[in-house]
Order: C-alpha cells, then sequence, then structure tokens
C-alpha cells in the first residue's frame, strides 16, 4: 500500500524556482503527485509512493540547492490512494 505525504513548504519559495526543482527532482523518485504555489506564499506539496522513497525525495529537495529559501515544512502522513499518474507543477 502507498504511502501519501502532504508537505507545506514557508519561507522564500515562490518566484525562486522551486516547483520547478522539485518537479525535475522528482524525476530521480519512484514518487507521485504534484507541487503548486498557495495564494499565502507557501508551496504545497502532495506525493505518494513508498514511505521509504517519499522520506528520501523529502530530505532530496533542501540539498537540491533549495535549503536557503525555506523556513519551516508542516508535513502530514496518511494512505496513498494511487490517484497519481506522474509528479506535475500543479495550478
Amino acid at each position: 500500500m502507498p504511502s501519501r505525504l502532504h508537505v507545506y513548504y514557508s519561507g522564500h519559495v515562490q518566484g525562486v524556482g522551486f516547483r520547478y526543482s522539485v518537479k525535475q527532482l522528482s524525476l530521480e523518485f519512484d514518487v507521485t503527485g504534484w507541487v503548486k504555489n498557495l495564494p499565502d506564499g507557501r508551496v504545497e506539496m502532495v506525493v505518494e509512493g513508498e514511505r521509504d522513497e517519499l522520506e528520501t525525495f523529502q530530505a532530496a529537495i533542501p540539498d537540491a540547492g533549495l535549503r536557503r529559501f525555506i523556513r519551516e515544512t508542516q508535513s502530514h502522513w496518511s494512505e496513498g490512494t494511487g490517484e497519481f499518474r506522474g509528479f506535475e507543477i500543479s495550478r
């Protein structure tokens, strides 16, 4: 059964290529889901896959040159639904 990771990133995460970098990074992992900007300045990400893969993916995001933009990360785990067929930048 896949897991779902729902994350909110806050800081200076819009207008710096954050979503594009996360999408490019997702190609290196067996994950599905989406990432999008929120009106309040945060970035939201919902991603599904095996829990170990999701944990590794989440840890790789700051290491992909994005750490300096992230002030706070809020994460929530739940059971995956299998509804996604890739990883996209959502609007």
